[in-house]
């Protein structure tokens, strides 16, 4: 099926979003509404829950009975919703046991959503939510937090969004894509919340061997802090962190798209100048 994109404008430089294909979890009812920041005073003081309980989180996925499952209705890959009881660390989780190979023409892994969350954690993003490796009934997948009050961006309506914030995590978003060769991100798999904070999931298609950036789009504005963390990324460092869940060309094919990046970095400063390549230090904006 031809892929149809859908361009958005915002903050001053284009995301572009491919159609839904696939959800680790199934967005929230459809509801057209546009979606500003920044936000009403009433949003919880972390959009992130996970965040400071990642290990507490990550065992009860990996090892809390399930109570039942309910099949998600939307997705080529046929994810499944499994409930806990009620009073753990979670309420629920996407499960998608995903083997390794060929879906509808396409690589798909479970694993790659494994290492989606680890290099988020390690890069010290947010964005990601916990995902294990669990198995149930012989058969391995990843578990997947599920987050609850999000829904997806309507791409016949776009959020509107602007300042600082929003500039700094869809510069991120697409930074991490960029890194990870996310080929799939799309108006399904980026949520956000009432407060206009983005979550990202799905990334089972992710890690591919392509050592060049391809087709995928770059921010115009680059988060400083977060490529200070890409730019410092070794083999020695990612090892411990991503193996057994990626291979040794997937790990050096991310080196290399990391290379690429530093390379588009350095000629962007070199033609509009290192101020306009790189957001306000998030210092700066906070004092201004």
């Amino acid at each position: 099926m031809a892929t149809r994109r859908t361009r958005l404008m915002t903050a001053g430089w284009l995301v572009v979003m491919a159609p839904a294909t696939m959800f680790a979890q199934a967005p929230a009812p459809a509801s057209s509404v546009l979606v500003s920041a920044p936000v009403a005073a009433s949003a919880p003081a972390t959009p992130y829950p996970w965040r400071g309980h990642e290990a507490e989180i990550e065992a009860f996925l990996r090892e809390a009975p399930i109570t039942h499952f309910k099949d998600i209705p939307v997705g080529i890959t046929k994810p499944r919703r499994a409930y806990f009881a009620p009073g753990g660390a979670a309420a629920s989780m996407a499960w998608k046991p995903l083997s390794p190979g060929l879906l509808h023409g396409k690589m798909e892994s479970y694993k790659s959503e494994i290492a989606a969350y680890l290099l988020s954690r390690h890069l010290g993003l947010d964005l990601v939510p916990p995902v294990v490796e669990r198995e149930i009934k012989g058969r391995k997948g990843a578990a997947i937090y599920w987050i609850d009050g999000v829904r997806p961006w309507n791409p016949s309506e776009p959020p509107v969004a602007v300042g600082p914030k929003w500039s700094r995590q869809t510069s991120q978003m697409m930074m991490f894509d960029l890194l990870i060769a996310n080929i799939d991100r799309n108006q399904g798999n980026l949520l956000l919340d009432d407060a206009g904070n983005l979550h990202l999931i799905d990334h089972s298609r992710a890690f591919t061997t392509q050592p060049g950036l391809g087709t995928l789009k770059a921010p115009r504005q680059f988060d400083r802090q977060l490529w200070a963390q890409m730019d410092a990324l070794t083999y020695e460092s990612l090892e411990p962190v991503l193996r057994p869940w990626l291979d040794r060309m997937q790990i050096d094919a991310l080196l290399k798209r990391r290379d690429a990046m530093r390379r588009l970095i350095e000629r962007q400063v070199q033609e509009r100048g290192d101020t306009v390549v790189f957001l306000p230090a998030a210092q700066a904006l906070a004092n201004s």
